[in-house]
């Protein structure tokens, strides 16, 4: 059904309302024709058709009937009779017509007749002592003598007075009679109380005023009214006088000046018992705490900057490169932010801290806004202020908190923010934020004014980016702390943690006895991850059973040493894999990256008796599987000239922990050689591993995580490392001792591969591998080369058909 939005006017059943819709459209006024039913539904606040929403509509409503219609000189009127009460909902406000749907509820009939009588002549006699303070007076009466309706006597007197557009809406929404015509007794009331207070006052100034001009008139009587409020609110007073002191020096821009002003000129002819009263005082108290003037610019010394953040984090060279870069720039073109930085990579890698550490470096506030489950973008831009209980959004309430406009804000866990439902999507609400052409003028919901955002500084932290959205992505600059070496974490342990747990343990330097070589256990053994959230935990455990043993046997010194790490920490918690002391045909160390740094792993293959499966296990996923696949088909073509017979032979791979879920293309080159030794026979070196993708035409292609694998490779013994030749410039990121640890060849093709893991070339005819050792020596007596079986029914490793 059609609906006509009404604002500030009390509606009743059984009246009759000459209404000027003037948010209907054409399309609407149109198709209105006499006796007609529409649904007259009041509004929260006072809006435009273009602004209008579902949301902006109260539940409660009446049905109307068109009794007339008059469309002349450009007015547009119509005369609706109401009729009963009803409840809507799916309120459509499209742009081309406002409708709803509905139900009829009906009143509760609690007050008899003689009571409602009692009322009305009640409503008639304070109407008329009204009406004798005005000339109108005897127009007034002779006219009510026609009305038999209180619901038609509060209608006519409504406009006049001071009550709010919730107020008017509660006798409507009432469903008790009784209720009703309470609260329409009250208005009378009190409309009677406020013409004979302004006659009162009125005849003070006519008093006063002789030969005074308009304009003081006017200001003497708001100073008698504001006296008159005063004598019973003093409060009331208090809050005003100390709102037009903040307004004044806030610094407003024009624009949001006029809004302001608005506001608070509604606000002081409120008085404390408005409904609305508390509401608006938080408001302008909110936006006068805001720090709304230019800040003035700071010298920013970038020596020093480079002191804070080596102080502050141990390794990381490239974050702080870049981190430095962006100082510099700021500090050149005398800009307060600059590209914002989203820093990416696992727990306790330092992410957060180097935002706190830029924002001292900078010699700014310093802001944390955890993001982890936001799921409402109310959360981001503020609740509008027609909701009860509505608040600023997270961004504008720490501006506020910081006192400044120009913090340092870090919008910690972004990865995390939940997903848009039906209160709007979080992650889409950073957009406007973050985005430097639009964030200048940033409008949170409870403010309803814009605010410039563009002069602080954002920093982002994540852990996994891979399911942010690409917009919110484009607008950031990525860089990823991809975790912190064994040496250090040793530095970071010993210049940080200690002190820090010392602390927190209520113990100082010298009631503690640790030796590097412990901490260094306690990393390699106790902790497995990219940071050093775990080793902080273990040293923490360590200094509070420190601080027992200091009471119970009142010694002053406690001294730790590796032997005693077992007792204290338990068995080892880190147990990392390490390189094979004996290898087989068939079995090749690979190299994995993992959350918490880069791992050693192990590539099984054997084969079966069988049809020419390939059997993949060690819950791998859909990419591993596939290069496994592509791997065996790269061996099958490369060895065609050796005559090997795959059709009854089931070739099986196996990737060990099998409880641990695997996935990712770099383990080709290692599952093709593994493949490749068991099908020849041939032993790879235990102490080489590899890792790098492969394409069906038999090149290497790039992998990720090469520090990460490097380390892991150094730590478990390896000595020779086979990675891609594409990945050569990432080199420069892996730390110096490790490269000078290991051999680390660059390989392009399988050839390559082949030749290094396997002493095996690629056959001239480029369809085959011979050994380099044994070119010509072949065996003329077989015209077919079998794999190596493992037969069910046998106990020896691999034994040929």
């Amino acid at each position: 059904m059609l609906v006509i939005p009404i604002y500030n006017t009390i509606i009743l059943p059984d009246v009759q309302y000459n209404l000027e819709p003037d948010s209907l459209t054409e399309r609407e006024k149109s198709s209105l024709r006499l006796e007609d039913t529409v649904i007259l539904l009041p509004l929260k606040e006072e809006k435009t058709r273009e602004e209008l929403k579902a949301e902006d509509f109260y539940p409660i409503g009446l049905i109307g009937i068109i009794k007339g219609i008059r469309n002349n000189d450009g007015d547009f009127i119509i005369a609706v009779r109401t009729d009963v009460k009803v409840k809507t909902y799916n309120v459509s406000a499209n742009r081309e017509v406002l409708s709803a749907d509905y139900e009829v509820v009906y009143d509760e009939a609690d007050i008899d007749e003689r009571e409602q009588r009692a009322v009305f002549n009640m409503v008639i006699e304070n109407l008329a002592q009204i009406s004798s303070y005005f000339q109108w007076g005897s127009w007034a009466m002779r006219f009510s003598e026609k009305l038999d309706n209180v619901n038609e006597v509060i209608s006519i007197v409504g406009p006049y007075t001071d009550l709010t557009a919730a107020e008017k809406y509660a006798m409507l929404e009432t469903d008790s009679l009784m209720e009703r015509y309470h609260l329409i007794s009250e208005a009378m009331l009190k409309y009677k109380d406020l013409v004979e207070l302004q006659v009162d006052i009125n005849k003070k100034i006519q008093d006063k005023q002789g030969d005074n001009y308009r304009e003081n008139m006017i200001r003497r009587q708001i100073d008698l009214l504001n006296d008159e409020l005063s004598e019973y609110n003093p409060d009331e007073t208090s809050d005003i006088k100390r709102l037009e002191g903040k307004i004044e020096e806030a610094g407003f821009p024009e624009e949001v000046k006029t809004e302001i002003d608005r506001v608070f000129n509604k606000f002081k002819q409120m008085g404390s018992d408005d409904h609305e009263y508390g509401s608006t005082l938080e408001y302008l108290e909110f936006v006068t705490a805001l720090s709304w003037k230019t800040p003035e610019d700071t010298e920013i010394d970038i020596k020093k900057a480079k002191e804070i953040l080596n102080k502050s984090h141990h390794g990381l060279k490239k974050p702080k490169e870049r981190v430095i870069e962006q100082i510099a720039v700021m500090a050149l073109k005398k800009q307060n932010a600059g590209s914002i930085i989203l820093f990416t990579g696992a727990p306790g890698t330092g992410k957060t801290s180097m935002g706190k550490a830029i924002a001292e470096a900078l010699g700014r506030k310093y802001i944390r806004i955890s993001l982890g489950g936001i799921k409402d973008e109310a959360e981001v831009r503020g609740h509008r202020r027609t909701y009860i209980g509505a608040m600023p959004g997270r961004i504008m309430e720490s501006i506020k908190r910081s006192g400044v406009n120009n913090p340092v804000i870090v919008l910690d866990e972004i990865d995390k923010l939940g997903y848009g439902s039906f209160n709007g999507d979080p992650e889409s609400a950073l957009l406007e934020v973050l985005d430097p052409e639009q964030n200048v003028t940033f409008t949170d919901h409870y403010m309803n004014v814009p605010y410039d955002l563009s002069k602080v500084l954002f920093i982002c932290t994540a852990n996994n980016i891979d399911e942010m959205s690409d917009p919110l992505l484009d607008r950031m600059e990525i860089i990823e702390l991809s975790g912190y070496t064994a040496e250090e974490k040793f530095h970071i342990a010993k210049e940080h943690l200690m002190a820090k747990s010392l602390e927190e343990a209520g113990l100082l330097k010298k009631n503690i006895g640790i030796s590097d070589a412990v901490l260094k256990n306690i990393i390699a053994n106790y902790t497995m991850e990219a940071g050093v959230r775990g080793l902080k935990k273990q040293i923490d455990k360590l200094m509070r059973q420190a601080a027992v043993k200091i009471l119970e046997k009142e010694i002053e010194k406690v001294v730790i040493k590796k032997e005693d790490l077992p007792k204290l920490l338990g068995n080892k918690k880190a147990l990392h894999d390490k390189v094979l002391k004996h290898n087989i045909p068939g079995v090749v160390t690979g190299l994995a990256w993992t959350q918490a740094g880069g791992e050693i792993l192990f590539i099984e293959t054997t084969a079966l008796s069988g049809t020419g499966q390939i059997v993949i296990t060690g819950q791998l996923g859909d990419v591993m599987k596939e290069s496994a696949t592509i791997a065996v088909n790269l061996a099958k073509s490369l060895l065609f000239d050796k005559k090997i017979d795959f059709r009854d032979k089931d070739i099986h791979i196996h990737v060990p922990s099998g409880s641990v879920p695997k996935d990712g293309p770099s383990a080709g080159i290692t599952m093709f050689t593994a493949i490749t030794s068991l099908v020849l026979g041939i032993k790879v070196n235990p102490e080489l591993a590899m890792t790098g993708e492969i394409s069906l035409r038999g090149q290497v292609l790039p992998i990720g995580g090469l520090p990460e694998k490097l380390m892991a490779a150094e730590r478990a013994g390896i000595k020779k490392v086979l990675i891609p030749l594409t990945n050569k410039e990432d080199l420069i990121d892996v730390p110096e001792s490790t490269k000078k640890s290991l051999e680390i060849v660059l390989v392009d093709t399988v050839t390559d591969v082949a030749r290094e893991a396997l002493g095996l070339s690629l056959h001239p005819n480029n369809k085959g591998f011979f050994k380099e050792d044994s070119k010509k020596k072949k065996n003329e007596d077989k015209d077919k080369l079998e794999i190596p079986v493992k037969r069910k029914n046998k106990n020896s490793d691999f034994i040929t058909n």
